[in-house]
């Protein structure tokens, strides 16, 4: 994946953020397990992807271990963005769901390579929705 491309998914990844955040009334909050609180304090992580990859591939949904781990010990929720781009720097939510951390379906974990130096899985986006 090219550096531009990477660049690209974090700024599509941001913007679902802030706009989950007010649709889904939770606090931005940046740490390296969650991305945002319920006002209650519970953590939430938010994940997106997009509907389809330029490449005709789905998207889907990156899980960290030892952050889902601590998300789960933390009886966390994490809130799953389906977008599609749009134009240089624009997108478009299709569907959001929350889904506590406890409840997803079963993980397949792998390693991640050096990224986060923990394993990783992958979600389908038919998995959530």
């Amino acid at each position: 994946m090219s550096r531009s491309r990477s660049k690209r998914a974090n700024h599509f990844g941001t913007i679902c953020e802030k706009r989950m955040a007010e649709k889904r009334r939770f606090d931005l909050e940046r740490a390296s397990w969650h991305d945002a609180r319920f006002g209650n304090g519970t953590p939430v992580e938010i994940k997106s992807t997009m509907l389809e990859h330029s490449d005709g591939q789905p998207g889907n949904f990156k899980v960290y271990r030892a952050y889902h781990d601590k998300l789960r010990s933390h009886d966390g929720w994490y809130c799953f963005v389906v977008y599609r781009p749009h134009g240089r720097s624009g997108c478009t939510i299709i569907k959001d769901k929350m889904c506590k951390a406890s409840s997803l379906p079963m993980l397949r974990w792998h390693g991640g390579g050096d990224h986060r130096g923990t394993e990783q899985s992958k979600i389908a986006i038919g998995d959530i929705f």
